[in-house]
């Protein structure tokens, strides 16, 4: 567009002298060899102009003449490289695509149209193809050779990371994520995953300085590298607490400052001033943390702050932190355990019941099972509980990445992310699952029930969401129902004997489920008989109620 504007420009130039001459009527006389010419001004100029035009004609006939040969050259040279680049694509789709055998061919042809030295594309895909074609050796080989060239070098250290990854080979692709990071720190995958590999070998000192220069390219934001350091550090203050106390309560009390809500940096914190006799800091660092996220080791933490305290003031201090966040499940288990501790076993039992009527879970029934072996030493009813802690909810668990773990870690074990252990329940099956059998228990209602093992010879029991006692009172089940849904009703249980009587439809019932569930009630089955017939041991009885509980009941079904 600029070239057609300056076109027309000296256009109307051109035309504008020559008007300007046609109205200044004038002479020209050139006196040449003894001879005189006399000339217009008009046609003199117009002698000029075409004399200059002439003369630039011939200049760029002859210059196209001379390079006409160079400019086919590079013509079909470019034409050549287009076609090479061209294939190039075609082979980079086809790999990512997982198509080999194309990938293959379409090397072939780059080569023949591209410089293989002067195009390292030309390598990568020549790798991707080993790899699709399982020819592993011959991938890694290609990925070595590109560690000579400065300009694949990083290419080949991520394809040989990548290798070493697939194959386990942790310390082989610790090394070359290492040297990646070293030579483009700006590189995240290379920083990120020696960040992983430090961590896991507890390399603090080099994590946390690798954790600065990613701070300092501005690969994470600022609020996630003061969690990450504040991890690192609190790993680091964890390791060196036995050994170096005074180090290592420097170093958690900064993590804690970095990251207030962190549980283990709170913990490790709070023992280092414990340890050294700050019981007034160490237990504000812990009641703060205890007002963001209950915890139980806060509360284990925090009890056990003085050595030489009786369970008495162990108690006091579980209730005074228990009352900063009442109505919370840990610090009901919290009291709990103190009060079973301290003898003080009615306030541990309305304790730990207080959890079930909230938040049922596996801990709360191992509690109650240790408070009725002290307070009434009924094996009967130890065993219930302990029954219904297998059926129980899990408690939350430290959980990065689906491992589950007992203890905080600083990174995941799987993928190697930093700071991805998080407090929550572990994910267990989709639904729980209904079953029927002797008396219903109110009790029980809430809880959610784990599947029993799959059986080939029965359909599926029956899932439900959530049951209430109100809500399975209104459902009328007949025997017809309950066989046909393949949970059969078992004969409650009666106050005079357990004398065998008539067989019918639901004692062969009762025989066919007793492979797969455990009995509520006695059966006189003979030892051989037994060894045929069941799939698989049957656990202890859990016990069974007093009689006067017995006969209040008078509902048929019971949620286990």
């Amino acid at each position: 567009m600029i070239r057609i504007l300056c076109f027309f420009f000296v256009v109307l130039l051109l035309g504008a002298g020559f008007a300007w001459l046609a109205d200044r009527p004038g002479d020209l006389v050139i006196t040449f060899a003894g001879m005189q010419y006399k000339v217009t001004l008009m046609v003199a100029a117009s002698a000029v102009v075409a004399i200059v035009a002439a003369v630039m004609l011939t200049w760029w006939i002859i210059k196209s003449l001379v390079a006409s040969p160079y400019a086919l050259r590079r013509h079909f040279r470019a034409r050549k490289r287009d076609r090479g680049y061209q294939s190039l694509s075609t082979g980079l789709i086809a790999a990512g695509a997982g198509d080999g055998q194309t990938a293959r061919r379409m090397i072939g042809q780059a080569q023949k149209l591209l410089n293989v030295d002067q195009e390292p594309l030309i390598k990568l895909l020549d790798a991707q193809a080993a790899m699709l074609e399982g020819r592993a050796e011959d991938a890694r080989a290609k990925f070595e050779a590109m560690l000579d060239d400065p300009e694949t070098k990083l290419l080949g250290l991520r394809g040989l990371y990548l290798e070493a990854q697939r194959l386990g080979a942790r310390d082989a692709s610790r090394h070359y994520a290492e040297e990646a990071a070293l030579l483009a720190p700006n590189v995240e995958w290379a920083s990120s995953a020696a960040l992983g590999q430090k961590t896991t070998h507890g390399d603090w000192d080099g994590a946390l300085l690798l954790l600065e220069k990613q701070k300092a390219t501005k690969q994470i934001d600022k609020e996630k590298a003061k969690r990450e350091r504040a991890a690192l550090l609190t790993a680091k203050a964890m390791e060196t607490f036995d050994a170096d106390p005074m180090s290592a309560k420097t170093i958690a009390v900064e993590a804690n400052k970095l990251a207030p809500d962190l549980v283990p940096a709170a913990i490790i914190a709070a023992k280092a001033l414990f340890q050294q006799g700050d019981l007034r800091k160490g237990s504000k660092i812990l009641e703060y943390t205890w007002k963001k996220q209950p915890h139980p080791e806060v509360a284990e933490t925090y009890v056990h702050a003085r050595i030489g305290d009786s369970a008495i003031d162990r108690l006091k201090r579980a209730r005074h932190l228990a009352a900063m966040y009442p109505h919370h499940p840990e610090s009901s288990l919290a009291i709990a355990h103190a009060a079973l501790a301290a003898g003080e076993l009615k306030e541990a039992r309305e304790a730990a019941e207080a959890v079930l009527r909230t938040a049922p879970r596996e801990s709360a029934y191992l509690l109650l099972a240790d408070i009725e072996e002290a307070q009434t030493g009924d094996q009967g009813r130890v065993r219930q509980w302990l029954s219904r802690a297998v059926k129980a909810p899990r408690d939350p668990a430290w959980t990065a990445d689906g491992y589950v773990s007992d203890r905080w870690a600083p990174a995941s074990p799987v993928t190697g992310r930093l700071n991805a252990f998080e407090w929550k329940v572990p994910v267990e099956q989709l639904g729980p699952v209904i079953d029927y059998r002797g008396d219903f228990d109110e009790a029980l209602a809430t809880e959610p029930v784990r599947s029993a093992p799959p059986r080939e010879d029965l359909k599926p029991l029956i899932p439900a969401k959530s049951v209430t006692a109100e809500t399975l009172s209104k459902v009328r089940l007949d025997k017809e129902d309950i066989l046909d849904a393949e949970v059969l009703q078992l004969e409650p249980r009666a106050k005079a004997s357990n004398q065998a009587g008539p067989k019918s439809a639901q004692s062969d019932g009762n025989e066919r489920i007793a492979s797969v569930l455990p009995p509520f009630q006695e059966q006189k089955v003979d030892s051989k008989q037994k060894d045929e017939d069941l799939a698989f041991p049957v656990p202890d009885d859990p016990g069974v109620r007093p009689e006067d509980e017995a006969e209040r009941s008078g509902k048929k079904f019971r949620l286990f």
